[in-house]
């Protein structure tokens, strides 16, 4: 077995220049990409964006028509069986061997990763524990609610122990409460060292889970970063003035109206809060709010400021409002938007 270097020290997973097309489609069109190891990268973009063409090229199960790709110290075209190893894959459905019970289809899967009988066993037992499937270990998963079947689902990606873990729109379809309950044992993983990428079009998930976000749009790479780095990069800021008497709320807004500062929108009143909201760019404007209220005799209980939501950043980079996924009925098979939602993408790349 023999491994490359990393490219990047402390890197996972880098991707320089990657390149899919499905006829005239271009479902990768120079992707670049880097995670760090031990965290969450988060994949948003809207649905045909390249986010599951550029999972299936990272687990081997696609070849990419140009660039390179190492994952864990592995190139992902010229040692696949290496990198099958070391990696795990969670699609948008569960995708286990309903006939088998749960502790059968764990047991199943070590054994197809070389695992020894006793090893298999054991391995096993400890992830229906740490899922909280034990009592349903030997029923039939057929029998299993939808959040038991994810947790199976996780569970036998996990089996490998790999280094990195892809999950490719883990909740879609779920529950809130099962959501949550996934979103816990993705971050336990994390805690134990595990790699993840996270394709998602929830914002919430993104902001619950993500160290850092990619955002991609017809298979470029539109943004990258942290959170709080995409929101400034966005640009704008709302503040929010709070007057100390209620009864100076209007007052106030229309003082603030009449700044006639340049970048100053019109100002929202938010009567249920207490506030007035104005959209600033700058300190300086900042400054200039608060000098408005004071030349009006308004006391003020607090100013606060509030960068954009995640939705506002997705909308702005990609021209797309986020949203669940949605079949897309006109989307040919090639497409990426078909590969995104149309079918479970989770293939056996365990061995």
């Amino acid at each position: 077995m023999t491994r490359i270097d990393k490219e990047t020290s402390g890197t996972a997973v880098t991707v320089r220049g990657l390149v899919k097309h499905y006829g005239e489609t271009k479902a990768l069109d120079g992707v670049d990409l880097d995670v760090r190891e031990g965290t969450v990268m988060g994949v948003l973009g809207p649905n045909g964006a390249g986010k599951t063409t550029l999972v299936r090229i990272l687990s081997t199960l696609l070849a990419p028509d140009a660039g390179h790709a190492v994952v864990a110290g592995y190139d992902v075209v010229r040692q696949p069986r290496q990198l099958r190893r070391v990696i795990g894959l969670t699609g948008q459905y569960a995708s286990v061997d309903e006939k088998l019970p749960g502790w059968e289809n764990l047991y199943m899967i070590g054994r197809l990763l070389d695992l020894s009988r006793k090893e298999a066993r054991a391995r096993a037992d400890e992830l229906l524990e740490r899922f909280s499937l034990t009592d349903a270990a030997r029923r039939p998963a057929s029998t299993y609610s939808g959040g038991m079947r994810r947790r199976l689902d996780l569970a036998a990606s996990m089996t490998g122990r790999p280094k990195v873990l892809y999950l490719d729109e883990p909740t879609t379809g779920l529950d809130p409460r099962t959501r949550n309950e996934v979103w816990e044992e993705v971050q336990r993983m994390v805690g134990d060292g595990v790699t993840v990428l996270l394709t998602t079009q929830y914002m919430e998930e993104a902001e619950q889970l993500a160290s850092e976000l990619t955002v991609v749009d017809r298979g470029k790479v539109v943004a990258g970063g942290r959170i709080e780095e995409l929101k400034a990069k966005v640009g704008g800021r709302t503040l929010r003035v709070k007057p100390a008497d209620p009864a100076q709320l209007r007052p106030l807004a229309r003082a603030l109206d009449e700044l006639g500062i340049t970048g100053i929108a019109t100002t929202t009143v938010d009567t249920e809060g207490g506030a007035v909201l104005v959209p600033i760019l700058s300190d300086e404007q900042l400054t200039a709010v608060v000098g408005a209220a004071a030349a009006q005799d308004v006391t003020l209980a607090s100013v606060t400021t509030e960068l954009p939501s995640l939705d506002e950043v997705f909308l702005s980079l990609t021209g797309h409002r986020a949203s669940g996924p949605q079949h897309d009925p006109g989307a040919g098979a090639g497409s990426d938007t078909a590969s995104d939602t149309g079918s479970d993408t989770r293939e056996e790349v365990a061995v």
